[in-house]
C-alpha cells in the first residue's frame, strides 16, 4: 500500500514554524499536488515526506510503517528534482541503474528494467549518451527512469518542469500523468505553477503560510474556493472581486450593492445562515468566463444574467480568447474573457454593458476571508 499519512506534522526551522499542525491522508495510486507561492510550505513537506527534512512534532505514516524517525533510504520513496541530479560522467543507461546497482540487484534484473524504463519513455536511443548531450526534455525522462526502476512505493516530484519551455513543459507534463497512471504508484508533486497542480493532480492542496488551505478535487477548488487565497491563487486570470454592501435579504435572495454595481443572488437550497451579513460589507467574487461582454453570449445560455454597466479599459487578445479589462464606476477593476472574434471592435474607453451570470458569484467575510455563499447550485 502507497498511502501516506502526515497527522499534525509541526516543523520549525530556529524558532520559525514554517509547517503547522499540518495533517495530510494522500490515498494509495493518488496522483496529489502540492501547490503555492513561494515560502508557503510545499517544498518542504515533500522533503519531510522524504526524509529529507525531520518534523518536529506529528507522525508520518507509508503504508503501515511509521516511518517519522526514518531515513530516506529506509522509506521506499522514488525521488526526481527539478534540476535532474543526474550523474554527468554516467551514461544514461548507467544513471537510470545507478540505484538498483547500490542495493546489489542481479545484473539482469537491472537490465530488463532500464530498457523497460528506456522503452516507456522513448529514451532507448539515448542510453548510451552522456548527460550533456541530451536536451532538457530527455533529460528529465532520464530523471523519471531512474525513479520508475526502483519500484518505489511513493513517487516524489519537487518542481520537476521548472527548467523546461513552455511547450516542451505541457508536452512533459502530460507524460507523467500518463505514466502516474499506468504505473498506479502514489504520487506527491511540488509546483508553484496553478495551471500545472488542475491539469495534473487528482487532487490538489493549495498550501499558504505552511497550512493547506483547501485539499479537494481541482474542479472543487476552482468552482467553490474555500476562501479568498484559494479563488485569487487558482484560475488564470484568478478571479474578480469586488467589496460589496449586503442591502437586504431574505430566505431566498442576498442584495448587494457596491458603487456602478446591483445584483440579486439567489440562495442555494441547504445555504448557511447569512443573517448576521445582513447591512454588513463582504467580498464579492466572480471568475472572468462568468461576465459576458457580448449580449448575445446569454440568450441561449441558462445562467442568471444581470446587466453591470462598464467602461473598457485595455482589450488583451490571447489567441482564440481575448481578456478585456473593465472598470465599474470609479474604485473597481474586473477581467472579462470573451470570444477574440466577438470583441475585435471594442475600444479603450467605450462604455459597454456587460452581464454577470449571478449563478456563478460567490460572497467571502472580509474579516474571516472565509467563503460564505456560492450561488452555484451544489459543487461538483
Amino acid at each position: 500500500m502507497g498511502e501516506v499519512k502526515l497527522t499534525n506534522i509541526i516543523k520549525r526551522f530556529g524558532n520559525v514554524e514554517v509547517i503547522k499542525n499540518l495533517s495530510l491522508h494522500i490515498k494509495d495510486g493518488e496522483f496529489l499536488v502540492l501547490v503555492g507561492g513561494s515560502g508557503c510550505g510545499k517544498s518542504t513537506t515533500l522533503r519531510l515526506i522524504a526524509g529529507l527534512e525531520s518534523a518536529n512534532e506529528g507522525t508520518l505514516m507509508i503504508g503501515d510503517k511509521d516511518v517519522t524517525n526514518v531515513p530516506p533510504k529506509g522509506r521506499d520513496i522514488a525521488m526526481v528534482f527539478q534540476n535532474y541530479a543526474l550523474y554527468p560522467h554516467m551514461t544514461v543507461y548507467d544513471n537510470i541503474a545507478f540505484g538498483l546497482k547500490l542495493r546489489k540487484i542481479d545484473k539482469g534484473v537491472i537490465d530488463q528494467k532500464v530498457k523497460e524504463a528506456a522503452e516507456m519513455l522513448d529514451i532507448t536511443p539515448y542510453l548510451k549518451r552522456k548527460p550533456k548531450e541530451l536536451s532538457g526534455g530527455q533529460r528529465q525522462r532520464v530523471a523519471l527512469g531512474r525513479a520508475i526502476v526502483r519500484d518505489a512505493e511513493v513517487f516524489l516530484m519537487d518542481e520537476p518542469l521548472s527548467n523546461l519551455d513552455a511547450k516542451l513543459r505541457m508536452q512533459t507534463r502530460t507524460e507523467i500523468k500518463r505514466l502516474q497512471k499506468k504505473l498506479g504508484i502514489t504520487t506527491v508533486y511540488v509546483t508553484h505553477d496553478q495551471v500545472e497542480a488542475m491539469t495534473m493532480g487528482d487532487r490538489i492542496a493549495v498550501m499558504k503560510g505552511g497550512e493547506i488551505q483547501q485539499l479537494a478535487t481541482p474542479a472543487i477548488a476552482y468552482e467553490f474556493p474555500a476562501n479568498l487565497f484559494v479563488a485569487g491563487f487558482i484560475g488564470s486570470p484568478g478571479m474578480n472581486f469586488v467589496k460589496v454592501h449586503v442591502s437586504d435579504m431574505d430566505l431566498e435572495y442576498v442584495h448587494v450593492e457596491a458603487p456602478g454595481l446591483k445584483l440579486k443572488l439567489k440562495r442555494p437550497k441547504g445555504t448557511p445562515q447569512m443573517e448576521g451579513f445582513k447591512g454588513q460589507d463582504l467580498i464579492l467574487g466572480i471568475r472572468p468566463e462568468f461576465l459576458a461582454v457580448v449580449e448575445e453570449d446569454i440568450r441561449s445560455d441558462k445562467g442568471d444574467w444581470q446587466p453591470l454597466q462598464t467602461w473598457v479599459d485595455v482589450v488583451e487578445p490571447s489567441g482564440s480568447r481575448t481578456f478585456v479589462h473593465l472598470s465599474i464606476g470609479e474604485d473597481y477593476k474586473m477581467i472579462a474573457e470573451a470570444d477574440t472574434i466577438k470583441v475585435m471592435r471594442l475600444n479603450s474607453g467605450s462604455e459597454i454593458t456587460v452581464w454577470v451570470d449571478a449563478g456563478h458569484v460567490h460572497l467571502f467575510d472580509p474579516t474571516t476571508e472565509q467563503r460564505v455563499l456560492s450561488t452555484a447550485q451544489e459543487e461538483i
